[in-house]
This record gives structure tokens, C-alpha cells and sequence, in this order.
């Protein structure tokens, strides 16, 4: 029996900020988690008060898991995601 939690996916997460200050939190979290993360598109959006970021990410499920639910703790960050149903 294959164990899913070890298969990888590849995926999007997209990243609301309302809060900036938690800004550098977030980049701290992307950073400990570089080695999912294949590209990264960060956009301030100046004009509405808040920050988007999108991420491709190349993990684990339980990787990728863990990144959003660090993500999703944090107050005024939204945090959703998709992945591929392949297997790679």
C-alpha cells in the first residue's frame, strides 16, 4: 500500500494579506518552507490597503499542508489552494 502522505503534488496557493504587519511573518514562513516553493509572485496592491501573494508549490501534501495551515493562523491572511490530482 502507497502511502499518500509522501506523493507530491503540484499546486497554487494564493495568499490574501489585509494585515501588512504580517508581512514579515509571512516572508519568514515562505522562507523556511523554500524548498516546496518553485515560484513566487507578490503584488502590492496600494490603491486597497493590502498585499497578494502566489505561490507554485512542489511538495507533499502534508508539505503543502503545513504551509497553509501556518499561513492560516496568522490574523488578517487568507489562505487558499489548489493541486493537481496527478500524482508526480
Amino acid at each position: 500500500m502507497e502511502n499518500h502522505n509522501t506523493e507530491k503534488r503540484i499546486g497554487v496557493i494564493g495568499i490574501v494579506i489585509e494585515n501588512l504587519d504580517q508581512v514579515p511573518l509571512i516572508n519568514d514562513i515562505l522562507h523556511q518552507n523554500g524548498k516546496i516553493i518553485v515560484g513566487r509572485l507578490g503584488i502590492p496592491y496600494r490603491e486597497k490597503g493590502i498585499s497578494i501573494i502566489s505561490l507554485i508549490v512542489d511538495g507533499t501534501t502534508d508539505e503543502i499542508g503545513a504551509l497553509n495551515g501556518k499561513l492560516g493562523k496568522l490574523e488578517g491572511v487568507n489562505v487558499k489552494s489548489a493541486l493537481s490530482k496527478k500524482i508526480l
